[in-house]
């Protein structure tokens, strides 16, 4: 009978001969390492490959590392649950609602207006036709670009993923403390939980072990014909809502401090790993999100898995936690579709019990 580890190479392997798939996979159960591999290039035009120690960019999966801090704010007091937006950040002047407060920012329910409502379909691409990524490089810089579109529901009314309202939180988290959201994340997050490799890098730097970002261009056959980078989808450094770079191991490294408790209060550790707001109803589960997690939960109430994902033009990242088998899978990619498949492959073998220790 095939190992699991000899099912995982092929398929990944199969993936990457189709140009499907460019990035790592790490799989962990406790302090077992089930499964490692790299696969593709991390820069196309020198052939180089990616590596275990590659870092990646993690898109949305930074929103996890906003969302620590602020728990970890409310933890000092510096912060609550319950603090207004607008009064703090002084954005009384604007459509954000006057009663829209952290909460409701940490679980989506704000209902504020995005820069891009992808719920909608649209792309978050477009918005760099008219304004030049490269004047994006700060929390405040983002304000124009959503505080004057009407909300979509009034606070707490409805669930609606939203890039900005972690853009506020980055803001909030800079006026209490004094400094940048990216350097508190470095000294209070990566420092703290052992993520010696993660970092926030400009895309017009040079940095070491660092994949680029690329998309394969394809004709109607389904061909790759070539390639196309992402230097001009999205700002050209990480931000509050997107944008860290991190390795599997790191990302690996830091939810299992988070579970230790080594980055929050037991209170806020215990808050941080429960459903807060229901989302939408599956036909196997429903979809509720908490302070940044999404969860998974079956028909009986169990939770089945939690995670976080982000996507963007050359860039796919998750990690996906499965409590009863104490199983962390991390899929890092720099291509945009490169995790979704592999990581519900991996889900029906880790369900099936095909994958363990």
């Amino acid at each position: 009978m095939m190992s699991a580890t000899n099912v995982l190479d092929r398929y990944f392997e199969n993936l990457e001969e189709q140009d499907r798939f460019s990035g790592v996979v790490l799989i962990t159960q406790g302090e077992s390492q089930l499964y490692a591999g790299a696969y593709g290039h991390a820069s196309r035009p020198w052939k180089i490959r990616n590596t275990l120690n590659m870092r990646f960019d993690t898109a949305s999966v930074t929103k996890l590392f906003t969302s620590i801090a602020t728990l970890q704010l409310i933890d000092q007091g510096l912060l609550a649950f319950d603090t207004g937006v607008t009064g703090l950040l002084e954005l009384d002047d604007t459509k954000i609602p006057k009663d829209v407060n952290v909460f409701h920012l940490l679980t989506h329910t704000s209902g504020i207006g995005d820069d891009c409502e992808e719920e909608d379909g649209e792309n978050y691409e477009d918005l760099w036709k008219t304004k030049p990524n490269y004047s994006v490089t700060t929390a405040a810089d983002f304000l124009p670009q959503f505080i004057h579109k009407p909300p979509n529901f009034p606070p707490g009314q409805s669930c609606r993923y939203c890039n900005c309202g972690f853009v506020l939180l980055g803001l909030m988290i800079e006026k209490v403390t004094g400094r940048t959201c990216r350097d508190y994340v470095r000294q209070n997050i990566f420092a703290r939980a052992g993520m010696v490799h993660s970092d926030f890098f400009r895309m017009d730097r040079v940095h070491d072990n660092v994949a680029e970002g690329c998309d394969p261009i394809r004709d109607e056959g389904g061909n790759v014909v070539g390639w196309k980078k992402n230097i001009y989808s999205f700002p050209p450094i990480g931000s509050p809502d997107s944008g860290a770079y991190v390795t599997a191991f790191d990302l690996d490294r830091f939810l299992r401090a988070v579970k230790a408790g080594e980055l929050l209060s037991p209170e806020l550790t215990g808050a941080f790993l429960t459903p807060q707001v229901h989302y939408r109803e599956k036909e196997n589960w429903t979809m509720m999100y908490g302070y940044g997690l999404w969860f998974y939960v079956d028909k009986s109430d169990r939770v089945v898995c939690y995670q976080k994902e982000g996507i963007n033009a050359g860039v796919s990242a998750l990690i996906r936690h499965f409590p009863a088998q104490d199983i962390d899978v991390v899929v890092l990619s720099n291509m945009v579709g490169g995790v979704w498949k592999p990581v519900w492959k991996i889900h029906e073998m880790v369900v099936a019990e095909q994958l363990g220790a």
